[in-house]
């Protein structure tokens, strides 16, 4: 169903601690197929972890068009438009009027400071967090070990990632990028009808559709740093809506959290937007935490590269230190 507007949604009474539960859900997410996609594998996982604590529930889809839906049929970037806000703006004002109850979100589009009155009250379990290259006739076969090869001299790779951009230039300047925006197989078609020679896109996302093959390779972090939380469905609730967050913090992947929170961190300590290219991919070992961090401008002729490891209990920090650290060591134009 669409969302209906602020004035027309019916004020709805806060439940009681005895009174929480059967509950009708309002689950708010945007419409693109991905979208859809993450949202009905959230409901399944909530009613499935609801069941198990003999609660009832029954979730309902509420569709919230937002400016970045609007502005897809654009050629400029996602940063030239106003970044990262776009994915999230209406679905924010939605959960403050009370028209949806929960919000789910891919979690590297979410900026990384929300509205007071909202918070990230769960993180699912992370999909394959790699970025995927798909090649168009004309590519060679792509060598894990040297993937750009595959790409003739001089090709145009579409992409609107300006992470993706920038690593890809500092590997292989010789190469053209265009912007490439639209839904995953918009991106797909326009690639087919030859619009670019190879794109860039994450595994989960294609994954999730169904669409895991289409990858020509799936390139380990090594070549391609991802964006921070790739590969994580991240949901926000009210901060009073203290049942639902209770039942959202039993559903949260323990491991998924821990790299959430590093990853957020560092984005935050670099006052990460869509104009700065910056990557970041958090892994656990044990009871370390390994994270590691990239900045660098958007035509590739600048790239800086660090890793930093520490306990698990201190992920926020760990990822503030790696970010003021990445931070100071590049140019000051690159966050102006």
């Amino acid at each position: 169903m669409d969302v209906p507007s602020a004035a027309s949604a019916a004020p709805r009474q806060r439940p009681g601690a005895d009174t929480a539960f059967p509950r009708r859900l309002r689950v708010g997410t945007r419409g693109s197929p991905l979208a859809l996609a993450q949202t009905r594998a959230f409901i399944a996982r909530i009613t499935e972890s609801a069941a198990a604590q003999g609660l009832a529930i029954a979730c309902e889809e509420c569709v919230i068009r937002t400016s970045g839906d609007a502005s897809q049929a654009s050629d400029r970037r996602l940063s030239e438009l106003g970044g990262k806000g776009l994915w999230a703006h209406e679905i924010h004002q939605a959960l403050c009027d009370e028209r949806v109850d929960v919000a789910v979100h891919s979690l590297k589009d979410l900026e990384t400071e929300l509205p007071d009155s909202i918070v990230l009250a769960a993180t699912l379990p992370r999909a394959d967090g790699r970025d995927a290259l798909i090649l168009g006739p004309g590519c060679g076969v792509p060598d894990p070990a040297d993937p750009w090869a595959a790409l003739p001299r001089g090709a145009v790779v579409g992409t609107a990632s300006v992470r993706r951009q920038a690593q890809l230039l500092h590997a292989r300047p010789d190469l053209q990028v265009v912007p490439l925006r639209g839904n995953v197989q918009t991106r797909l078609d326009k690639l087919a009808a030859g619009t670019c020679a190879a794109t860039l896109l994450a595994q989960a996302g294609l994954e999730r559709l169904g669409l895991g093959e289409r990858a020509s390779l799936v390139l380990e972090p090594a070549v391609l740093l991802p964006a921070c939380c790739q590969g994580i469905i991240g949901v926000t609730a009210r901060a009073d809506d203290g049942d639902l967050l209770a039942l959202l913090a039993a559903l949260s992947d323990p491991e998924s959290h821990v790299a959430a929170e590093a990853e957020r961190a560092l984005l935050a300590a670099l006052d990460g937007s869509c104009r700065t290219p910056i990557g970041g991919r958090a892994r656990l070992e044990g009871g370390t935490l390994h994270l590691e961090g990239l900045v660098a401008r958007a035509d590739g002729s600048f790239l800086l590269r660090r890793g930093l490891a520490g306990p698990v209990e201190e992920a926020a920090h760990l990822g503030a230190s790696l970010g003021l650290g990445l931070r100071a060591a590049s140019p000051a134009e690159l966050f102006a």
